[in-house]
């Protein structure tokens, strides 16, 4: 009877093995959990772009964070899997921590920063609307559930999405119009993304420049930057006596110093707003032709006096900035002196400026008399009697004219093979941005501006299509086999269905690719203002099955509506090509 039972424990402890876990869960990060920042995302098998989906995910789930290679967050699905998700489309969090700045906002005001704010009856989108608030409004925060905090408003309380919040714990008074300023004393103060000399740059506040006080704590100052929350060292912020209200700020006359020149309207009718932002309340317009001395410039906005005593904020991309370098008291009259073309396709343009208007294009052996030497630009006498600026790189001069030689990059672009790869045309429209932009328009006006930069430094480039034109994948690929090309350069804008993104992101796929999307991609995001995605992999058609050293850009999302505007104007047009001609000259160095 006792060997039974012995038996009979023995069998049973057998069992427990064989239904107990063999491998042990991973371990995860103590207390993290990653948040998802975009609908639709996709999870995949492995850590990159080539591995297939495994899930979909919506914005604001969380899920556990497990482990993390790279650039992509390896995360447990709620259906036991594991997957994982780009870093770059995800928040990592501490559980514990996660609603903590919300939390701590209880008994605190609370700032609306988004106009027509909708006031639910419970902390989610299915409670039924209650009221609008609008930007500016202060409020009494009573409670917090997750990303949504209870406000006491003229409907009673109510819950609004802290998305469009910003916390004061200095005291301000609920009317809706007082808030706590401060006055800069720097002349070069940097903004941080937090309260810490490890917190990234991203911005700068000069000596007079008022800002609107949030917080304070251990030496750093929380302030309201473009409508976010920011930091800046308390010791150069000096307490504002008497808060001003929004429209005060508004008519507040800037130093003199902070004078940048002038700008003249290219819109047909340009809105000011109170604040360099879309979110800015609208407070007046301006027209076409109009010229207005800029007094600030901050993040493509620039404030100006757009009437007397009447200060606001306006898109930068719609001022054109005179060419300083190519005024009269720069201009060399020349006489008895012609010039000839060196390339095909040679651009004169209307002024002494790479972004100026084309008026004609030249060919190879084409003559033209020299009027004048504007820096380094001739302006030559065309065929109908009018003048045009050709930049004095590309030609050779017959006279006593100077000879105009272009430092930096030339030498290390000469007789490099490039092919510029416009993406999408034809029936393929790509992507169409917020306000109707098709990107293969976009892509297009691109390469035929970085195809003059390059062209004109001496460099053999190629252009996969010229017109709008549907050229198929393959056959791109093959034009940078076909020419045996030292480097293909895609172009192309991006889109998401989350259109607060935004950002440029430079792929490659092969190894040796790699060393060409780091050079090109520092440069263009030096060049440019917009968000800084880095580089990085991309399993791309024209990458993975390119044998030569090849990389795409995507320049810019046309979904996001600010940066639609941004990205097709000329400022940034040839701001972004110069970036892409001076990383290639820096590879090729």
């Amino acid at each position: 009877m006792h060997k039974k039972k012995k038996a009979i424990l023995f069998i049973c402890f057998i069992l427990l093995i064989g239904i107990s876990p063999i491998h042990l869960p991973p371990t995860s990060a103590a207390g993290q959990t990653v948040k998802i920042g975009i609908d639709r995302l996709n999870i995949r098998e492995g850590p990159g772009l080539s591995y297939p989906v495994v899930a979909q995910v919506n914005k604001g789930e969380r899920y556990t964070y497990l482990s993390e290679k790279e650039d992509w967050i390896e995360i447990q699905l709620k259906d036991g899997k594991k997957g994982w998700a780009a870093d770059w489309l995800v928040t990592l969090e501490s559980s514990e921590n996660s609603s903590t700045t919300i939390s701590q906002s209880v008994n605190k005001q609370a700032i609306i920063s988004a106009d027509g704010l909708r006031v639910r009856k419970g902390p989610g989108t299915n409670y039924e609307v209650i009221g609008t608030i609008n930007k500016g409004e202060n409020f009494s925060v009573l409670a917090a559930d997750g990303d949504w905090i209870q406000l006491a408003t003229s409907y009673g309380n109510g819950w609004v999405s802290s998305e469009f919040v910003q916390f004061n714990s200095h005291s301000v008074k609920s009317n809706g119009s007082k808030t706590v300023n401060g006055k800069i004393t720097s002349n070069s103060l940097n903004i941080r993304s937090e309260p810490s000399l490890n917190g990234s740059i991203i911005g700068k506040l000069h000596a007079g420049d008022q800002v609107i006080i949030l917080s304070q704590k251990n030496g750093w100052t929380q302030i309201s930057h473009l409508g976010k929350e920011a930091w800046v060292s308390s010791q150069y912020v000096e307490m504002v006596e008497g808060n001003m209200d929004v429209k005060e700020q508004t008519q507040l006359e800037p130093s003199k110093s902070g004078k940048t020149g002038t700008g003249t309207v290219t819109a047909t009718s340009l809105t000011v707003r109170s604040t360099g932002s879309l979110n800015g309340k609208a407070i007046g317009s301006v027209s076409m032709g109009q010229t207005f001395t800029i007094l600030e410039e901050a993040n493509n906005w620039v404030k100006i006096e757009f009437k007397k005593g009447s200060y606001g904020w306006v898109a930068s991309w719609y001022l054109e900035k005179p060419n300083h370098k190519s005024t009269e008291t720069n201009k060399q009259a020349v006489q008895e002196s012609t010039l000839t073309i060196l390339h095909n396709g040679s651009n004169i343009r209307k002024s002494a400026d790479p972004s100026s208007t084309v008026v004609e294009r030249a060919d190879q052996g084409a003559t033209y008399e020299i009027i004048s030497i504007q820096n380094d630009w001739y302006e030559v006498r065309l065929g109908n009697g009018d003048s045009g600026f050709i930049a004095g790189w590309i030609v050779s001069v017959n006279g006593p004219a100077p000879v105009v030689e272009k430092p930096g990059p030339k030498t290390s672009l000469k007789n490099k093979k490039i092919v510029i790869d416009p993406g999408h045309g034809g029936r393929d429209n790509g992507t169409t941005g917020a306000s109707g932009t098709t990107e293969k328009t976009v892509t297009l006006k691109t390469a035929k501006l970085l195809y003059d930069k390059l062209k004109a430094a001496g460099a053999n480039v190629i252009l996969t299509r010229n017109t709008d034109t549907f050229i198929p994948l393959s056959s791109r690929v093959y034009t940078a086999h076909y020419h045996n090309a030292d480097a293909f350069i895609s172009i192309h804008y991006d889109s998401i269905a989350d259109r607060s993104v935004r950002g440029m992101t430079t792929y490659y796929y092969h190894s040796y690719q790699k060393g060409l999307a780091a050079d090109v991609h520092s440069s263009v995001a030096s060049s440019s203002s917009l968000k800084n995605r880095d580089y990085r992999f991309g399993d791309y058609y024209v990458l993975r099955e390119n044998k030569r050293n090849a990389i795409l850009l995507e320049l810019g999302y046309l979904s996001n509506p600010t940066e639609e505007m941004i990205v097709t104007s000329g400022q940034y047009q040839e701001m972004v090509t110069t970036g892409i001609y001076q990383g290639l000259a820096k590879h090729f160095n």
